[in-house]
């Protein structure tokens, strides 16, 4: 047995709306106890309130998750301001959670920690990592080498970063009864589960494939042996550039064929730098990219076909979606057209559940390296036989 139901509440008062997402839960588990859960909230509600209640519905539930720039699911399809709960109920498939602290500090031993932690409470081997950490105290990339280096690279990392709704100011991450920042919670999945994933951004690429002769981090300072800025303004003009810049990300290439997308932040005209929102590796081949919003949109159906297509069962249990803030901000009013476009793939009954993200975390290829992502839709499908 492998069920999960989801909640879903736009409901503005916190007590409300939690009540609301529990008793949609009981009621579709009809007396199924859950192991193990997932929640997304907007950034206003109160989140002590809303993990006691969880606590006190579910008591001993493995429990993660964190705040959003958006909420999806089957429920309500897409929402702002509103919570969102993922239960799962199973005899065959064992889940546990587990929290890293201080990943300011040192993020990949927060994320060493946090798999540890979860590890611990089986005897069995992973087979699937969720994960959805601080954004703004931490670098992406570092806690997802930590997450590999714990996990080995055969084991698939999906998740987001935590999100505050484009304030940048404090995002929040859910452990057990627990609200948290500056942490990495996981949720690991052991046993008979099948899953498939999916990947796309809608970005193409318009210029040659270069390469990033220096870098620090996130900065970059040349690609070709030549300023950065003057790579961008060479293909793009300065006055496109500079009204633009934000739209026409970096494909950074895993392989010849597959690449992850890094955003622009900010330019600096002494340096001839651009900064980016994640970390971009020396020596990686590199395209300035363009996109439409519909080009945008039909990637969350790319992304999901893909994860169709590679689903190893006969058909899912569950969903879960995870975009990017930056794709939200980009569409505007068309962001509830995303759901819309993957709900026509996907059977009627079939329970979703998601957010829009800081980042996202994923492999480009199933069975590939996971790797950290901007501006893409990320498609996640389990179940099992």
């Amino acid at each position: 047995m492998f069920r999960v139901v989801v909640g879903h509440s736009n409901d503005p008062d916190s007590q409300n709306a939690i009540a609301e997402v529990i008793q949609q839960c009981s009621s579709s588990f009809g007396g199924l106890i859950p192991q193990a859960g997932i929640l997304f909230t907007a950034i206003d509600f109160d989140h002590v309130l809303i993990l006691q209640r969880i606590q006190d519905a579910f008591p001993g539930i493995e429990l993660i998750g964190g705040t959003t720039n958006g909420e999806i699911s089957s429920t309500l399809e897409f929402q702002q301001d509103s919570l969102t709960l993922m239960l799962f109920a199973t005899d065959e498939v064992e889940i546990r959670a587990g929290i890293g602290r201080g990943a300011s500090k040192n993020p990949a031993l927060a994320a060493q920690i946090a798999i540890a932690q979860a590890m611990a409470k089986s005897t069995s081997t992973p087979q699937l990592c969720l994960t959805f950490p601080d954004s703004l105290t931490s670098n992406g990339v570092l806690i997802l080498d930590g997450l590999k280096q714990s996990l080995g690279g055969h084991i698939p990392i999906i998740g987001g970063m935590a999100a505050d709704d484009y304030t940048f100011d404090k995002t929040y991450q859910f452990f057990q009864g627990e609200v948290l920042s500056d942490s990495v919670p996981v949720l690991l999945f052991f046993g008979k589960l099948l899953f498939s994933h999916g990947v796309a951004s809608g970005w193409t690429p318009i210029s040659q494939r270069s390469r990033v002769t220096k870098v620090d981090g996130n900065v970059v300072y040349e690609i070709d042996g030549q300023r950065a800025l003057d790579f961008y303004q060479h293909y793009l003009g300065k006055e496109r550039f500079a009204a633009n810049y934000a739209i026409h990300a970096l494909a950074v290439f895993q392989d010849q064929d597959h690449f992850y997308m890094r955003a622009p932040n900010g330019y600096d005209q002494q340096t001839g730098s651009v900064t980016f929102f994640s970390d971009i590796p020396e020596q990686a081949v590199v395209q300035i990219t363009d996109a439409t919003r519909d080009d945008i949109l039909s990637a969350s159906e790319t992304s999901l076909k893909n994860a169709l297509t590679h689903y190893p069962g006969l058909e899912p249990t569950a969903a879960l979606l995870i975009s990017c803030a930056a794709r939200r901000r980009i569409l505007g009013t068309l962001a509830t057209q995303e759901y819309q476009l993957v709900k026509t793939h996907l059977p009627e009954a079939l329970v979703c559940c998601g957010f829009y993200a800081y980042g996202e975390i994923a492999p480009l290829v199933g069975k590939g390296q996971t790797q950290f992502h901007n501006k893409t839709f990320v498609t996640l499908l389990i179940g099992t036989k």
